[in-house]
């Protein structure tokens, strides 16, 4: 059974840094295109980052250069490293496959940036 569970969110200030993690119970992780997604309140879930199977990563423009996304295919986890955080920032983070299911949404981790 797929499942993507989601930690390392919290409360941080404006221009600080959160590592997210996301460990994914599923077959042959290491081929899998995963991506990051985010909703705030009111709005649509978002795509923001992607790795792909060879590493190769895109960014949505919105957080370009204050993101990074990596995976460890030993321990078949993506992470998303966040850094120079601003108040539009805050949403819930999910992990998904780069075409998400919608039927493995997980829980989310909650990130709060605010002082």
């Amino acid at each position: 059974q797929v499942q993507f569970v989601e930690s390392g969110g919290g409360l941080v200030q404006p221009g600080g840094s959160l590592r997210l993690s996301c460990v994914a119970s599923v077959r042959m992780f290491n081929i899998r295109n995963m991506g990051w997604y985010r909703q705030a309140p009111g709005k649509q879930r978002e795509l923001v980052a992607t790795i792909f199977s060879g590493e190769y990563t895109e960014y949505a423009d919105s957080v370009k250069g204050r993101f990074t996304i990596s995976r460890d295919n030993a321990k078949n986890t993506v992470y998303l490293q966040m850094d120079n955080l601003k108040p539009e920032d805050t949403a819930v983070y999910y992990c998904n496959f780069r075409i998400p299911d919608p039927a493995y949404w997980g829980q989310g981790t909650q990130v709060t940036v605010s002082s």
